[in-house]
């Protein structure tokens, strides 16, 4: 049997760093934190005590082509504190966003994409909303 503590980190493809970085950092407000000088390019980000890791790989197999919000892609979920605050700020900052706050899962989501197409859902207990 495996028992486990928690989930580390969320590692994904990205085409370009720079992009990248831009929307994990300034749309998505996450905390970039100090990598390992790989031989490859990439960031780092906190988000509470897991981490997310973003690695360059033009070619890889998991840069999705069909860039389309669906809520049933492979995605990540980050849990975030207010709702109707975090939509507010991706609709200020132009992200297209899918929206599911009523999804039967019990959580109002709000799903996006980064650059790459990477899917992101933010959200919140459905009580709490």
């Amino acid at each position: 049997m495996i028992n486990y503590k928690g989930i580390h980190h969320v590692s994904l493809t990205v085409t370009s760093l720079e992009r990248a970085k831009y929307f994990y950092s300034k749309i998505l407000c996450l905390k970039e934190t100090q990598r390992p000088n790989f031989d490859f390019p990439g960031a780092w980000y906190e988000i509470g005590q897991q981490q997310l890791h973003l690695i360059v790989l033009p070619s890889s197999q998991t840069i999705r082509q069909d860039k389309s919000l669906s809520s049933r892609e492979g995605h990540f979920a980050l849990r975030v504190e207010n709702y109707d605050d975090t939509l507010n700020w991706l609709k200020k900052n132009d992200v297209e966003i899918l929206e599911r706050p009523q999804s039967k899962s019990g959580f109002a989501q709000i799903f996006c994409a980064d650059p790459d197409g990477n899917l992101i859902e933010l959200n919140v207990d459905q009580k709490d909303f």
